[in-house]
């Protein structure tokens, strides 16, 4: 194999149509990024680096970089290195290097997610960090396109100018996964509605994903002729031509405030990461090939054609060279994270100081509410209080949602604050990702729980994540309304008649309300809310469907099941409690409550523990009320795998709770339809027949 410098003493000159200073500064950032690649698995081979995804081959990329303005907000592909030190040049940063090593180490110096994940992201440079992302950061980054005008309508200050693109970068086999094709299309929809989408899609296309081919053409076959989409196309090993290219769709995008779809041609040099043996599955033909559209090369043309010698050329090339190991040496052996008390430190869960502060009281009323009446007036007194919130989903805007949940809303407050979305969970949520890094406050719905499982990864693998790996510097604040549960009348199935929660319980760090009656369902909103907006939290707001409005609790027109509106929050992570009896704690949740409430009337000895929040569990309440009467029995709706009565117990368990336990639960099944539904859910009967047993 030719060294580098063999290479460039054969190269003849090429003529550069741009700025010289311009084209020194690129070279720099390509030599950079290709030496921190090569430093990333030098590091490797000492025991001090832990990450080699490089970017080596996709250095065309500074050219996109360079057509942006720094305010830009970028959401980058993880071999975006060269726009990433372009960037941070352009920022007047000189650390762009040491940013990229830092993160390679794992040191917890490192600016955006501290030791956390190797990602290119910074607060100053307008980079918001994405981890090894497959298309899952396009539905988010086509959010902050369409809160970026959505911010100023509503007057509420942006992160970003008026004027500003969103560009975000993916590879070509991104590009046909179903999340990137949900976001594409989400963004098309919008514009083609004459909204504001000013978004530019860069599909980095080398060719191959890991080992499986991207037959030639089918990126500008599936996206070069996309109604409502410009398509533009770059060769990203020829800087000159890139930079053109790329230049000219920033410019559509910014002028016209329209997407556009940038196919970067590059190559992989290097393979796909540092354990990745090529020869596995591309002949030596192939490698060779891309070695000779090494876009350095390129880059080196266009110097020599500048008045720049080749010595001068490999000289630049072997001092960046120098600085990369150099670097790599000092963060070599930085301190790292050293207890998982740090290392999860961003997920915390809201201090109830800051919720407690964040959101005006809200004014009680004598009148009664039912469920969906209170949730209806507790989101109406957020967008009163809030001038950044908005409420959004299928179907929540002039019908006013399936269930009149947001009956009124939008009348009230405008269609830009209340609106109808597309038939998409993937971009539902991607819409108040992108929302909650641009300042405002999001509160999608989404219409039945079994839907979500469509789009679960934009929770657990962006929103709960954004904290974590930028160390609180982003943060996307949201307020997620699922209808779910079953028990149903009438109208079912098991895709509207959903238990299955598990997912949303294993996420780190979102917070899960369960509302069961009308005041804690308002007042569980307004913490939420409260919490969203002071701290960045995610919650989920389960609400269960059956009892969105139900009046009776014990008999038929008792009403006993309306509540006044509440004047105060419900605080997170704290439980209810029902009764005094000594003899057993039914521990519950949403549409157990009035099931054991039930039971308790017929059955002395019960109290009953309304747990409200399924994350944080409350568990001081849940310790207090078993050993109370030092019998336990949960009541869960949920499946008996994966249900929320296993983290019940084991929560006991492990604060050394000794008394009697035992559990009810739906059975591990889908809902079917009609009257077999009953056979497979938890039911009053058997909450009661395990009450009985545990007291006998």
């Amino acid at each position: 194999m030719r060294t580098f410098a063999e290479r460039v003493r054969g190269l003849a000159p090429a003529p550069w149509e741009h700025d010289a200073e311009l084209l020194r500064g690129l070279y720099d950032a390509q030599l950079g990024s290709r030496h921190a690649d090569l430093a990333a698995r030098w590091m490797q081979s000492q025991g001090t680096g832990f990450y080699t995804i490089g970017s080596a081959g996709h250095e065309g990329n500074a050219a996109v970089a360079a057509a942006l303005q720094p305010t830009d907000p970028a959401l980058l592909h993880y071999r975006s290195g060269a726009f990433y030190l372009t960037r941070a040049a352009q920022c007047g940063s000189k650390e762009g290097l040491r940013d990229i090593l830092l993160g390679v180490a794992a040191a917890t110096s490192e600016p955006i997610a501290g030791g956390r994940h190797k990602v290119f992201g910074r607060h100053e440079l307008s980079v918001i960090p994405q981890t090894s992302t497959i298309a899952s950061h396009l539905p988010r980054a086509m959010g902050v396109a369409f809160s970026l005008n959505r911010s100023h309508k509503l007057g509420v200050p942006s992160p970003w100018p008026d004027d500003a693109i969103v560009v975000t970068s993916f590879g070509d086999a991104s590009a046909n996964h179903s999340t990137a094709t949900g976001a594409i299309n989400a963004a098309l929809h919008a514009s083609y509605q004459g909204l504001p989408m000013p978004l530019l899609l860069v599909c980095e296309d080398n060719g191959i994903g890991i080992s499986v081919r991207t037959p030639d053409g089918w990126i500008r076959q599936a996206y070069g002729s996309r109604p409502g989409l410009r398509y533009f196309d770059a060769d990203g090993t020829d800087l000159d031509a890139a930079l053109s290219m790329a230049t000219e769709a920033a410019t559509f995008v910014r002028r016209n405030r329209r997407p556009a779809f940038l196919r970067l041609r590059t190559v992989r040099l290097l393979g796909h990461a540092g354990s990745d043996v090529e020869t596995a599955y591309r002949s030596a033909a192939e490698l060779a090939a891309d070695e000779d559209l090494d876009p350095l090369l390129g880059t080196a043309r266009y110097l020599l054609g500048s008045g720049y010698t080749a010595d001068e050329i490999v000289e630049l090339y072997e001092d960046k060279q120098a600085e990369a190991l150099r670097i790599a040496a000092e963060v070599a052996g930085l301190p790292q994270l050293t207890s998982a008390e740090a290392v999860a430190a961003p997920l915390r869960f809201p201090s109830a100081a800051a919720v407690a502060e964040a959101l005006p009281r809200p004014t009680t009323t004598a009148e009664r509410l039912t469920l969906s009446q209170s949730i209806n007036r507790a989101l109406s007194d957020v967008l009163k209080s809030y001038p950044e919130a908005m409420v959004f989903g299928e179907d929540v805007g002039r019908k006013g949602g399936v269930y009149g949940v947001t009956r009124g809303l939008q009348k009230a407050y405008g269609p830009p604050r209340v609106f109808d979305t597309l038939l998409d969970e993937q971009s539902i949520l991607g819409l108040a990702l992108g929302a909650g890094v641009s300042g405002l406050l999001p509160i999608p719905e989404i219409q039945y729980l079994a839907y979500l499982h469509n789009a679960e990864d934009q929770l657990r693998g962006e929103a709960a994540s954004l904290k974590f790996f930028s160390q609180e510097q982003y943060a996307n604040p949201m307020l997620l309304r699922i209808a779910g549960y079953g028990y149903q009348k009438g109208f079912g199935g098991h895709f509207h008649n959903d238990d299955a929660i598990g997912v949303l319980r294993d996420i780190p760090g979102i917070v899960i309300a369960s509302p069961s009656r009308p005041d804690d369902a308002a007042g569980m909103l307004h913490a939420c809310a409260a919490a969203a907006r002071a701290t960045g939290a995610v919650s989920v707001f389960l609400e269960p469907i059956a009892l969105y409005h139900r009046r009776d609790l014990y008999a038929d027109g008792d009403e006993q099941w309306l509540a006044p509106y509440p004047g105060e929050p419900v605080p997170i992570g704290r439980g209810r409690t029902y009764g005094d009896g000594t003899g057993l704690t039914i521990v519950t949740f949403g549409n157990g409550v009035p099931m054991s409430l039930r039971v308790a009337a017929r059955v002395p000895g019960i109290r009953v523990l309304d747990l409200r929040w399924l994350a944080p569990l409350p568990v001081e309440d849940l310790l207090r009320e078993a050993n109370r009467t030092g019998k336990v029995l949960v009541a869960d709706e949920t499946r008996r795998s994966g249900g929320v009565s296993e983290g019940v117990l084991a929560t006991l368990i492990d604060h050394g709770y000794a008394g009697r336990l035992a559990r009810v639960t739906s059975y591990d099944s889908y809902v079917p339809l009609g009257a077999a539904a009953h056979e497979v859910l938890l039911s009053e009967q058997a909450i009661e027949a395990a009450a009985r047993d545990l007291l006998s």
